[in-house]
């Protein structure tokens, strides 16, 4: 791509993204190249979303297929490949958790999870956490606990509440007959890939309980095998009433849903919920494909056995401070700012991201990456010198 073309580019959308000189014009598996027949490995997956690699032969066929047969009807008629995503996803979700709602984002997925829980209990207050991000609507954005996101946009949607992440005290201090939800990501991402201790999620089903509100998580990027499972709530055994996700569940084409609860369920009627695009036939067609090649390469399996191995390195280097996160979430502390490591990866024609905590860089690689991958990408960060 010329000069021009990036220039175009930028005089026909607004200023919202701060974007590398650079044009990613092709991708395959774990690798991008750029329109300069540059080759970069991609440990950021588009954020969290590439999950079965770089145009999957699988996936790829799948979309091609329905593309030429269907692109689109809306949800008032019956489609086969819809019902096939659906039927899919819900053999993979937690026991308990067999109803989905398909919309197009995580936000979207967020937003009607707060509707619901507000609907299912007939109560006004949300509880969410110090450090969470849940989206950019200004729904998500009233719910979202990183202060520089909200606060930009006013007046936001009333009846939010924030509490510390990892204390179970200050949390049910702040709970009563008004406590609609509790919202949660399992494990913070953009606020560092922080998590916290079996003790607490089980803490936290058993205050939802006790005051009879609805337990929320926000699996927007946990979900679809990044943690080493499917979803967060095998890992410690605790069973939300909802489960959000989004970004890697249709490996890449725009996609959301909701994975909720027989008795969540039995609150929705016809019209309490809708979206015009939500699992389109496309779409659908790309879920489909996801799950399959999931299980069919044993990608989970792939996650749990490589992110060992990359921490187990990783905490080996003395320029590493400390690891956070969960299987291919990976938050990787410095006593530098990340953003200067980043940088050094990048010229080195490795993708990475940063996090709202300036020590912390981020992986969200594709859950296709191998070993051979991994100690090209430890060999490079182990040259940096600050």
């Amino acid at each position: 791509m010329s000069r021009n073309m990036f220039e175009l580019e930028e005089s026909c959308q607004l200023k919202t993204y701060q974007k590398y000189p650079m044009s990613i014009v092709r991708g395959e598996d774990v690798w991008v190249y750029t329109s300069e027949g540059q080759k970069y490995l991609d440990l950021y997956g588009g954020h969290a979303v590439v999950a079965t690699g770089h145009c999957h032969p699988n996936v790829v066929h799948a979309i091609q297929k329905q593309a030429s047969e269907l692109i689109f009807y809306s949800n008032v008629v019956y489609n086969e490949t819809r019902a096939l995503a659906a039927e899919a996803l819900c053999s993979v979700a937690p026991q308990g958790l067999k109803n989905a709602f398909f919309i197009n984002s995580g936000a979207e997925a967020n937003d009607n999870a707060i509707k619901l829980v507000r609907k299912v209990t007939g109560r006004p207050e949300v509880i969410t956490f110090e450090g969470s991000f849940h989206g950019r609507t200004i729904g998500t954005l009233s719910a979202t606990g990183m202060a520089k996101y909200r606060e930009a946009f006013s007046p936001r949607v009333s009846d939010h509440l924030f509490a510390p992440f990892g204390d179970l005290d200050a949390l049910e201090s702040m709970m009563s007959d008004k406590t609609a939800g509790v919202m949660l990501e399992p494990v913070q991402s953009m606020y560092g890939a922080r998590s916290a201790p079996p003790a607490y999620f089980k803490g936290l089903r058993d205050l939802c309980d006790k005051y009879g509100a609805m337990l929320v998580f926000d699996e927007i990027q946990t979900g679809m095998g990044r943690t080493g499972q499917f979803f967060f709530a095998p890992h410690h055994g605790v069973l939300p009433d909802i489960i959000c996700l989004a970004k890697a569940i249709a490996s890449g084409i725009p996609m959301g849903a909701l994975l909720v609860s027989d008795d969540v369920a039995s609150h929705v009627g016809y019209g309490d919920l809708g979206t015009t695009f939500g699992a389109g036939p496309v779409a659908s067609a790309a879920l489909l494909a996801t799950v399959h090649t999931i299980q069919q390469d044993n990608l989970i399996g792939n996650v749990q056995e490589q992110s060992a191995y990359l921490r187990a390195k990783l905490n080996e280097l003395p320029i590493v401070k400390a690891t956070h996160g969960l299987g291919f979430l990976v938050g990787i502390e410095f006593e530098v700012q990340a953003s200067v490591i980043r940088d050094f990866l990048m010229e080195h024609h490795i993708i990475t991201g940063t996090s709202s905590v300036p020590n912390v860089l981020r992986l969200l690689p594709p859950l296709t990456l191998k070993r051979p991958e991994i100690d090209l990408f430890l060999d490079v960060l182990s040259q940096f010198s600050s």
